[in-house]
Order: structure tokens, then C-alpha cells, then sequence
């Protein structure tokens, strides 16, 4: 099918979106269009091995957590100086 056509037919298309639709669809669109997004998409299988040093880090992390209330993610953020508004707006503009 002719590139033309397909625009013409996904103008049509978005055209019967709601406004919540819509965003979503503009969304995907984003992501779609992001190079950096499309090549973590089709980035091969972390095949390699688990070291024995990962293993023992991610069992006491698992320990830690049984015993623990897990940290939020904003507290994190902030101990370390930052605001989750900061980090969102080094994101490229669409």
C-alpha cells in the first residue's frame, strides 16, 4: 500500500478518537518515533551468565526486603538531591 494512503487512512483514523485515545495513541507514536526506544526494543536477550558475586547481591537484597519496608522510589530521588520532576524533564522533547 502506498505510503500516502496509509497517512490518509491513520488521519481518518484519529480523527474517531476520543481525547483520551488520542493521547495514547500519541504516546505510542512518541515511543514508535524514539531511535533510542526502538533500539532498546530490538536490543538482542541479556544471554549472559549471572556471576556468583550478582547472586549473592540480589539474595541480600531479597533478605533485606523480607525484613524491610521497601524504599520509594521519590525518597531515593531526594536523598540523592533530585525531584522526579527533575528527571523527567531531562527527557528529549517530542
Amino acid at each position: 500500500m502506498d505510503p500516502a494512503i496509509h497517512k490518509q487512512h491513520a488521519h481518518h483514523l484519529l480523527d474517531q478518537l476520543d481525547r483520551g485515545q488520542l493521547a495514547a495513541v500519541v504516546r505510542l507514536l512518541e515511543v514508535m518515533a524514539d531511535p533510542v526506544a526502538r533500539a532498546i526494543a530490538n536490543a538482542p536477550i541479556d544471554d549472559e551468565p549471572v556471576t556468583e558475586e550478582e547472586e549473592q547481591a540480589l539474595n541480600e537484597a531479597r533478605t533485606w526486603l523480607q525484613h524491610n519496608e521497601p524504599i520509594p522510589h521519590e525518597q531515593v530521588l531526594a536523598e540523592l538531591g533530585f525531584a522526579q520532576e527533575e528527571i523527567e524533564s531531562t527527557r528529549a522533547p517530542v
